[in-house]
């Protein structure tokens, strides 16, 4: 049975990626609210370790997974490797003398200990003792009971993670009270919204978006632009031989490359370029969000019951968070592209079927399982097409970042 994973990104204080947290999704015909968190954890496990490549899902970092008391006293954590897991201890999880000596012999044997939606509680001290990590919700959590909570955490070497950090207003007071791990998706924000003009470099880079974009662009001009730039060849050769083409002999030049994609995926490549150039101030985790969204939305048209352009799609998602990337707003933005009136309505207004299709992988991201559920309905499209178009969404990331 197929079994749905959804992922989160986790940032240090630099807004750089530090790690995911791996949530369960569900499988088909089994409602959320009625799955046990133990069936939950060794379904997320299972999918992602034994069935398949870890490095699809986790970009080479470590996932925070949940464990149940069950799980942790049956040293559950040990069949899978240290370097790849954070072992999350969820918030029921008791201290009894089982669970302590199980997480003493994690902690030995080299797994992070992390715990889950804390709350402090004097007789949870032994815990926080062998803990490296404590995540806090600040948007659950009174304020006064953050301060307090970290004043009583003080004495311990833990280090601290801000969970449900949805503006960056919420990150720079977290980072301000001590966290140095953040999950939530406030880097999606634009961090100024008033700027009159862009800087000459940003605003170039929009203008050869706009031509690669448009119709009158050629394998020629194409070709020109990237064989005059060595960064641009390498990430090109790089992502043809990565996981996701799954090619048995590798793309060594220019020209074999462009033979092998086409105009089509070659202006697209070129479009993913110049994309992540102009993100190149911003965290890393936001241009893998906009290809995982791209790609997802792609996908989606090709598996929804009606008759959409799959291109355009890739596009939406590509072109969501450019008002975050270029620190002003989308309407101006899409003043200089020459995109649809449909991605207009879908990015500026929020209206429209392709608006739909962007709520897909956004519900996905934050893990709404009601939200992605309705919209999968609505699109004509199951959620295990979904699920596995989600996983091919992220293995086509990861060969690009």
């Amino acid at each position: 049975m197929d079994q749905f994973i959804a992922r989160q990104p986790i940032l240090n204080i630099h807004k750089k990626l530090h790690a995911y947290e791996l949530l369960y999704r569900g499988a088909k015909h089994y409602s959320l609210d009625k799955v046990s968190s133990d069936r939950a954890t060794t379904s997320v496990l299972s999918s992602v370790f034994l069935t398949r490549d870890i490095q699809e899902i986790s970009a080479y970092r470590p996932c925070f997974v949940n464990f149940s008391q069950n799980l942790i006293e049956t040293m559950l954590p040990t069949s899978f490797p240290q370097s790849q897991i954070v072992v999350e201890v969820l918030e029921d999880v008791q201290p009894t003398p089982k669970v302590l000596a199980a997480c003493n012999r994690l902690r030995r044997s080299g797994y992070t200990i992390a715990l889950d939606d804390f709350i402090y509680d004097r007789k949870l001290e032994p815990l926080i003792e062998l803990a490296d990590i404590i995540k806090i919700d600040i948007r659950m959590t009174p304020l006064d009971t953050i301060i307090r909570t970290l004043n009583l955490l003080s004495r311990h070497k833990v280090k601290l993670l801000a969970e449900k950090v949805e503006t960056l207003q919420e990150f720079e007071k977290a980072s301000k009270m001590g966290f140095v791990y953040f999950q939530g998706y406030f880097f999606c924000e634009p961090e100024q919204v008033h700027i009159k003009e862009l800087p000459a470099n940003k605003a170039s880079l929009v203008a050869l978006l706009a031509e690669v974009i448009g119709k009158k662009t050629t394998l020629e001009k194409l070709y020109k632009i990237i064989s005059t730039d060595l960064a641009v060849t390498y990430k090109l050769l790089k992502f043809l031989n990565s996981a996701y083409f799954y090619r048995l002999e590798k793309v060594k030049t220019v020209k074999h490359a462009i033979a092998y994609l086409g105009a089509k995926e070659l202006t697209r490549f070129i479009m993913l370029i110049i994309i992540s150039e102009l993100a190149v101030e911003k965290p890393g985790e936001l241009v893998r969000l906009v290809l995982v969204r791209a790609k997802f939305c792609e996908l989606l048209g090709k598996s929804c019951s009606y008759a959409c352009d799959s291109s355009e799609l890739f596009v939406l998602g590509l072109f969501s968070l450019l008002d975050t990337m270029l620190e002003t707003s989308m309407k101006k933005v899409l003043e200089n592209l020459p995109v649809s009136s449909m991605i207009k309505d879908a990015l500026l207004l929020k209206t429209g079927l392709y608006a739909d299709f962007l709520r897909v992988p956004i519900a996905f991201e934050k893990n709404d399982d009601t939200v992605s559920t309705a919209l999968l309905a609505k699109l004509g499209v199951n959620m295990e097409k979904a699920s596995e178009s989600y996983l091919v969404a992220m293995r086509y990331a990861n060969g690009l970042v």
